[in-house]
């Protein structure tokens, strides 16, 4: 098939280079030229472990290439595939602006006599009925009556964690399929020929919805972790053999995940998608007061780590954080509590060192350049090289996930890892 993936950020780069991987042409469409460029150069615009292996291969093989502007590449394309942000609004709604431009943009593209439809299916997380109420208005608005016949409306969440994406797109938990009345898509059974999932096919509210369930659980989870957690550091017990006691239970108390206490949940979908569903909650007269706690007690973790990470510490000490990103094995500051642990020891007066080799001040680009930038606008002189790391002398090193068995490190060298709580 040949396959157009609108949106070029840590979603649809990940598409683009397995659904190249897997035989099909891919043609990315990005408004920043920096990624176009970069993929037309078989690179991945964004860091994700084996994603540049997968991106060279493809290109080497004439399979993959990118533009900024469609002109007539979707007149031969079986599947496009939206990927674009749907970040926080200012109310805590998702912001719709990029989906309606980039589904205007397909309309306009779009030749309404096309002898087989377009699937257009949406990856990115929305608000139940956007479907309905926003995307194909803007296509019959455009296309008319030709709308049935033209395309083929899908929306396919994805479910991949940042550092594992490449494993996660091919061994997903599940594959969710959403159509007008939960019909069969023939074009997205052949996207997924084998993929070993469980596949649900069902209406388009049902899979829109999946996201938000989902995401805010895993907030429920990490927050619920982290609340048991700090309850026992401060007890002096030991949080990890109680969370040892806790899992084992896979009868009652489900599975591991998301339920070791350490760090705060950030990153690009959980904050944002738990804000989106306490507007939903609100607008639609639900009351979700579990759901409206999980922001505020992430955030009193976040205080909490930094009150543990600087116990005995007169400002002015010299602090390496280690690890930027909301996780390790990625490039992605958005909403990371590491940029957060970062203002916050800046603003108590403490000189501070970052050390992360994943980021890199030229390689930012779109909401992460801006969120870099809006919290951290000191971030270039921050950021230290491995081996200015290891000459320095620190009075503490807070490590925020595993980077920090890179370094060599003196023996005496105080570490505090706010990843976990022991």
């Amino acid at each position: 098939m040949k396959v157009a993936i609108f949106g070029l950020g840590y979603v649809g780069s990940t598409a683009a280079g397995c659904i190249a991987s897997q035989g099909h042409t891919v043609i990315g469409v990005d408004v920043s030229a920096a990624k176009v460029e970069t993929l037309n150069a078989g690179r991945a615009p964004v860091y994700e472990p084996g994603l540049e292996e997968l991106i060279a291969a493809a290109h080497a093989d004439g399979r993959i290439s990118a533009v900024a502007t469609l002109t007539d590449e979707l007149d031969d394309c079986d599947l496009a595939v939206v990927c674009v942000g749907t970040p926080s609004g200012v109310d805590g709604a998702h912001n719709m602006s990029y989906i309606a431009q980039v589904t205007r943009s397909i309309a306009t593209a779009l030749k309404p006599d096309r002898t087989k439809p377009l699937t257009l299916a949406y990856r990115s997380t929305m608000r139940p009925g956007s479907c309905e109420n926003i995307i194909w208005p803007i296509l019959e608005s455009h296309l008319g009556d030709a709308a049935a016949s033209a395309v083929e409306l899908v929306y396919n969440p994805e479910f991949l964690r940042e550092a594992s994406a490449i494993e996660d797109y091919f061994h997903p938990p599940k594959i969710v399929i959403g159509t007008l009345g939960g019909k069969p898509s023939a074009t997205m059974a052949k996207l997924h020929e084998g993929i070993e999932a469980p596949v649900f096919e069902v209406g388009l509210r049902e899979a829109e919805i999946t996201k938000f369930v989902d995401n805010s659980w895993h907030a429920v989870k990490v927050a619920f972790a982290n609340e048991i957690g700090r309850v026992c550091q401060n007890l002096g017990i030991s949080a990890k053999t109680v969370h040892e006691i806790f899992v084992s239970d896979t009868k009652l108390n489900i599975s591991p995940h998301y339920t070791r206490p350490g760090g705060a949940f950030g990153g690009s979908c959980l904050p944002k998608d738990v804000r989106a569903l306490q507007y939903i909650a609100a607008d639609t007269g639900s009351a979700t007061h579990l759901v409206d706690s999980l922001l505020r007690s992430n955030e009193a973790h976040k205080h909490h780590q930094f009150v543990k990470a600087t116990e005995g510490l007169a400002p002015g000490a010299k602090v390496l954080l280690v690890g930027l990103a909301f996780k390790a094995e990625t490039d992605d500051l958005r909403e990371s509590p590491a940029v957060d642990m970062a203002r916050k020891l800046l603003e108590a007066g403490y000189d501070l060192d970052v050390y992360d080799p994943h980021i890199a001040p030229e390689n930012l680009v779109g909401q992460n350049l801006g969120y870099a930038y809006s919290l951290l606008p000191q971030i270039d002189d921050l950021l230290v090289a491995k081996e200015e790391a290891e000459r320095r002398d620190y009075a503490v090193i807070v490590a925020t996930n595993r980077l920090v068995g890179d370094l060599a490190l003196g023996a005496g060298t105080r570490i505090v890892d706010i990843s976990v709580i022991a």
